[in-house]
């Protein structure tokens, strides 16, 4: 029997929880990205500050704003860790950081670095239904700068930063969607892994459950097999040895009762072939349960000699007629077609009191039927008693042998007018 107890209810791997876009992005890069690039921003605001003009009040302004992004960056920070997410205060941390970023890059537009970083933690500073106004944001500032610094110079110039401001928009929001594909698949993945790992639990429990259920099965099945076969071989001493007993009986009950040498002496060889028979049947039996007469003859010979000593052997006419194309069929079919035909001439031979019998062994294709028939005082089966398990086996033992190959057994007649017994079973090739 399986032992179910090694499999723990909750035995399935942890599964973790979707990896957004925000959460895919380095976490070092995320969280130094914006005073990193701060730093860049003045320090090419410095190379850059006679080719742009700065003066010392642009210089004043441009490290207040300095001093403000740093002081608000160290508050984000401490803020960040409460709220890992998209929250009310991560939008206004990026709000205050594309003014500041705007602020900058109007002084000198080399500064718009420190914007672009807004193109990286929008979606995990913004809730989703504000993300495009902080792209728009990060665009307007990122867009000044590509027309060499704000505010532009003229209307054709006011035209062409709003072009710029366009298409950084489109870009930005094109690469959010495709961003916010990926994390729905991502979910999906996550949630399909998750159901097969519960439906892989399931199947693991099941199979354990299958695997004791077929220990149990098979512990049934040979019980049942060693109650079958029990039956089995009851029925094969019946049609054999039994069967031979009950002729060596007869005849010797005709030695005893007559005073004829000659008589006696032919009963009494019939009952010693009977006995030698009945021998060779016990030791078949214990051999492997086979039909002496198929050891060295197919069905067809086996059945006419069988016709053919019954006959000797009660002094009633028998023919046997052989139909269709003689083929080699499995050894049980074999088998179970010459019992049914000695437990039906044997029950003949007892009850019939018939003058005349016919044998007839007929291959029909896919089918092989066993007939026979006599012309005795035949009988009412409805008005058959139950079967007593000390009287024999009978016609219920011939039928039972016909279903055990998947074939049914069929019995006719009436009072006067003789008895038909019809085996049809499946004709399953012999395999060597």
């Amino acid at each position: 029997m399986a032992d179910t107890e090694g499999v723990a209810p909750d035995a399935s791997p942890p599964v973790t929880e979707p990896q957004t876009a925000h959460h895919t992005q380095p976490r070092l890069l995320l969280r130094f990205s914006a005073p990193v690039l701060l730093g860049l921003s003045l320090v090419l605001a410095a190379a850059t500050s006679s080719l742009v003009g700065m003066d010392g009040a642009d210089w004043v302004a441009v490290g207040m704003l300095a001093a403000a992004a740093l002081v608000l960056q160290l508050w984000w920070d401490r803020v960040a860790r409460s709220r890992p997410g998209p929250s009310a205060a991560g939008a206004a941390y990026y709000a205050l950081r594309s003014a500041l970023a705007f602020g900058l890059a109007w002084i000198n537009p080399f500064c718009a670095f420190y914007a672009a970083v807004g193109c990286f933690d929008v979606e995990q500073l913004v809730p989703r239904r504000w993300i495009p106004l902080g792209l728009l944001a990060t665009a307007a500032t990122i867009a000044g700068a590509q027309i060499g610094g704000l505010p532009p110079d003229d209307t054709a110039s006011w035209v062409f930063y709003g072009m710029l401001v366009a298409v950084n928009m489109g870009i930005f929001l094109t690469v959010q969607q495709d961003a916010g594909k990926e994390e729905d698949r991502a979910r999906k993945r996550v949630a399909t892994i998750r159901e097969l790992e519960h439906a892989n639990l399931a199947l693991e429990r099941a199979l354990v459950e299958n695997a004791a259920l077929h220990d149990q099965l098979l512990l049934q099945a040979r019980e049942a097999g060693i109650a079958d076969e029990r039956r089995r071989l009851a029925a094969e001493i019946h049609d054999t040895v039994a069967q031979d007993l009950t002729g060596v009986i007869a005849q010797l009950q005709v030695v005893t009762d007559t005073q004829e040498q000659g008589a006696a002496r032919v009963h009494a060889e019939r009952a010693l072939q009977l006995a030698r028979h009945s021998l060779g049947e016990a030791r078949r039996a214990v051999a492997n349960l086979a039909p002496v007469a198929l050891a060295e003859d197919d069905l067809p010979e086996a059945l006419k000699k069988t016709v053919v000593r019954w006959s000797e052997h009660t002094g009633v006419q028998a023919e046997f007629t052989l139909t269709g194309s003689d083929e080699p069929l499995h050894e049980e079919v074999q088998a179970t077609l010459l019992r049914i035909a000695a437990e039906a001439l044997s029950n003949t031979a007892r009850h019939a009191k018939a003058t005349r019998v016919g044998v007839t062994l007929s291959y029909m294709g896919e089918e092989v039927v066993l007939d026979v028939r006599d012309d005795g005082r035949g009988f009412d089966p409805s008005a058959l008693p139950e079967r007593d398990t000390a009287s024999g086996f009978g016609l219920e033992g011939m039928r039972a042998r016909a279903e055990r190959l998947a074939g049914e057994l069929t019995v006719e007649s009436e009072p006067g007018l003789g008895t038909a017994v019809s085996a049809r079973v499946p004709s399953v090739p012999y395999e060597r």
